[in-house]
């Protein structure tokens, strides 16, 4: 229950005193309301930290993290006093059967009693009884939360006898294992696991114990938690107390042990692991554990050479790069390849072994024998059906991204043969380029790909278990591994994010969800049934439904390929009529282009050619010009007075239209004219149009502008500034400032909107009458 808390994605990235709280106040909750309240500084007593610190740092940071909805009390001075609280997951996860956080009355009382053997804060009673405090119920100030949270975990993680099973794969050598699983329990860095553990082995709380070999020298180093062992009634032995490791050198991943008369010399090198936060470890050994034993070399020796050791002692195999030490015929396949032109011998750096003849390559499975004597210039050498063969590389590619993702299989690399590694280079990229149509990002997809071969080679063992490299590397240690049906799910863990998968989780619950309800059944059904017999029945239900779920799977998977085909065929139907459509509108789009042009008889014009169009456009716009102006330039009751206006602004227009067409004519070569006399009447026409339409806004303003001095204006206007000026806030003062403008700006706009109006009505009542006229011509 602690770390399905603990594990929510939204507690991740929280601090150790936000986490804490969480499991406080879940150990508080009341199991028949789910409502938590408590007083701010009694929170800070559980957490070790001050009220203020609580109320402006822990309390806004549990509401922001949408776990634990807070209500508050203010106090005196507004401070965070009284609160209701409530741990959602816990609420959310009431009557879900199976569900980790369903707790019963009994399992709350036991997180309470938990949580107040080890951090509670101590009371006195008012009777004058006292309370003690917990195990760290005194450590109190900075990091107080954290050691707290920190003792917690250990207790929870630590067998009868106080032990604490130590987390495995690659660790910090300068901090040690111990250090790493506190690290790794708390999510932050080696270094503040270090710290943290530092903190609890002062109060005397944890123990770091090294046992000693039959011979003396140190073994394993263990965590142990005496509360734990004094709880079950053991003790620890005083010999393991007596010899309580501290913390590695940084300069060697060995003991502390001195080394034998015939070691060579310590040398001053960095340790073979580097610092490194604990998601991204790997399988290296124990830094406490002292090298293999070997034996003595002779005190005479000729001469000493320095070997190019990364941890300073001898029975190294495999340099610093962090691989698996290789068998004792490593290297020996690849025989061929090292013998030394015109010697022969096989004794050279590199080939088999004294009285060993060279065996078939293991490794090379495309050609399947080993290959030939290189040739010279670096040429590529004939091997197999006697097909050119790539000179493989022994070093990782030369791109970075590939270098980084790469990284962990180097090893394997250089087993491979030169079309191999194309391959594999290949495939990598692919995967990448894969990755970032996910979502991952593109600087960060190297590292996750790095991570997943990480991670396989642990499965397998380690480098020097795969018998087959560039197939282990195809097919298990590039390709993604979904575990459910999400596209970006590998193993359990989110590409995009780096998070768990929620719909893994999600089945994953579903499940258990299932296996609890087959359960209850199986207990309704058959009361006082024996545990064998139990699981028996539930495994065979389990099995029934397992089935069942297989054939609605199949029976939908068929009835969504009858879909997908009846889609396919409507849409090759639809897009067969599309066809038919396009091609009856081409048709009728040809059939309509041939007409020839209703004024001028062009041929192929589409009924109107592009210069009648414009004409026709010039000519519109030339009578709205005409009605426009007559609105307040005529007497709207005597047609010949409309009719002189509508003549005087039609022969101002043509005139202006005349100029236009000289100023074009006279700028156009008349050769190009002669050549295109169609393309020239349609700019004319055009040309006509524009000086038309340029003009309507002038006519359409003077028209406003004389309308708004009309009576009808004037009285709009008087009738709104007296409105304006009789409003609530100005009726104290009408003659103000103030109200002056206001009365001012609605009398404008009324001014405004009355020639509008005006406008429009006079331009109905012209259109009417010249459609009048129009009929009666007829």
């Amino acid at each position: 229950m602690v770390h399905a808390l603990l594990d929510l994605e939204d507690l991740r990235d929280k601090t150790g005193a936000v986490r804490l709280a969480v499991l406080v106040l879940a150990s508080r909750t009341p199991s028949e309301t789910g409502v938590v309240e408590i007083r701010t500084p009694e929170l800070g007593r559980w957490l070790g930290l001050s009220a203020s610190y609580t109320a402006s740092v822990v309390v806004p940071a549990l509401r922001r993290s949408g776990v634990v909805s807070v209500e508050t009390a203010p106090g005196d001075f507004g401070q965070d006093v009284g609160l209701k609280c409530r741990v959602l997951p816990l609420w959310a996860a009431q009557d879900v059967v199976g569900h980790p956080l369903a707790l019963a009355k009994k399992e709350y009382a036991t997180l309470l009693r938990l949580l107040e053997a080890v951090m509670a804060p101590g009371w006195t009673h008012r009777d004058g009884r006292v309370t003690p405090a917990g195990l760290i119920g005194t450590r109190t100030g900075r990091g107080a939360a954290t050691d707290r949270l920190a003792l917690l975990l250990l207790l929870l993680e630590a067998r009868e006898t106080g032990r604490v099973r130590q987390c495995g794969g690659a660790v910090d050598t300068k901090r040690g294992r111990a250090a790493a699983t506190v690290a790794r329990m708390l999510g932050c860095t080696a270094a503040a696991g270090e710290r943290v553990l530092k903190r609890l082995e002062d109060l005397g709380l944890v123990l770091r114990v090294r046992l000693k070999t039959g011979s003396g020298m140190p073994n394993r180093s263990r965590l142990m938690v005496p509360a734990v062992t004094a709880a079950h009634g053991r003790t620890i032995a005083d010999g393991v107390q007596e010899d309580r490791a501290g913390s590695a050198e940084p300069e060697s991943s060995g003991p502390d042990a001195a080394a034998g008369p015939g070691e060579l010399p310590e040398k001053e090198e960095e340790p073979q692991v580097s610092g490194m936060r604990m998601s991204n470890e790997a399988g290296v050994a124990e830094p406490d554990v002292a090298a293999a034993l070997h034996t003595d070399h002779p005190h005479l020796v000729a001469s000493v050479v320095d070997l190019p050791l990364s941890g300073g002692f001898s029975g190294e195999a495999r340099g610093g790069e962090g691989r698996q030490p290789e068998r004792a015929c490593a290297g020996e396949d690849q025989a061929a390849d090292r013998i030394i032109a015109g010697d022969g011998s096989s004794v050279a750096e590199g080939g088999p072994l004294r009285g060993e003849q060279p065996k078939e390559s293991p490794v090379d499975e495309r050609d399947k024998q080993a290959a030939a004597e290189p040739g010279t210039g670096g040429r590529p050498k004939a091997a197999g059906w006697e097909k050119p063969q790539q000179q493989r590389r022994m070093g990782l590619p030369g791109d970075l991204r590939l270098r980084a993702a790469l990284g962990p299989a180097s090893w394997l690399w250089e087993r491979l043969s030169g079309w191999q590694q194309d391959q594999v280079e290949a495939a990598a990229k692919a995967e990448l380029a894969r990755m970032a149509g996910l979502g991952v990002a593109p600087e960060g997809a190297p590292r996750l790909l790095a991570d997943r071969i990480t991670g396989r080679l642990e499965e397998t063992g380690g480098e020097a278990m795969v018998t087959g490299p560039y197939g282990w590397l195809i097919r298990r240690g590039l390709p993604q591994r979904p575990a459910c049906s999400d596209r970006r799910c590998d193993d359990g863990t989110r590409l995009d994010n780096g998070a768990g998968c929620e719909n893994c989780a999600s089945v994953l619950h579903l499940r258990r969800a299932r296996r609890a309800r087959i359960g209850s059944q199986i207990d309704r059904e058959l009361p006082g049934v024996d545990a064998c017999e139990r699981r028996r029945r539930v495994e065979e239900r389990l099995r029934e439904v397992a089935s069942a779920e297989a054939q609605d799977l199949a029976r939908r998977q068929e009835q969504a390929r009858e879909q997908e085909a009846r889609r396919t065929a409507g849409r090759a139907a639809a897009q067969q009529r599309a066809e038919i459509d396009r091609g009856a509108a081409a048709a009728a789009d040809a059939e309509r282009q041939a007409v020839v042009c209703e004024d001028c008889g062009r041929p192929r014009s589409a009924g109107l050619c592009e210069a009648c169009g414009y004409r026709r456009r010039t000519e519109e716009a030339l009578a709205e010009a005409c009605l426009i102006a007559a609105t307040w330039g005529a007497d709207l009751r005597d047609p010949g007075d409309v009719a002189a206006v509508a003549r005087g602004v039609r022969a101002s227009l043509e005139q202006e239209i005349a100029d236009a067409r000289t100023q074009y004519l006279s700028a156009l070569d008349p050769a190009e004219a002669e050549l295109d006399p169609a393309g020239t009447d349609a700019v004319l026409a055009y040309s006509a149009l524009r000086t038309v339409e340029e003009s309507l806004p002038e006519f359409r303003n003077s028209a406003v502008e004389w309308l708004r001095r009309t009576e009808e204006a004037d009285e709009e206007a008087r009738r709104a500034s007296r409105i304006e000026k009789g409003r609530r806030w100005f009726r104290h003062n009408p003659h103000g400032a103030d109200a002056v403008t206001a009365a001012a700006k609605a009398a404008d706009t009324a001014r405004e909107r009355t020639a509008q109006h005006l406008l429009a009505v006079r331009l109905e009542q012209l259109r009417e009458q010249s459609a009048a006229r129009t009929e009666r011509a007829r």
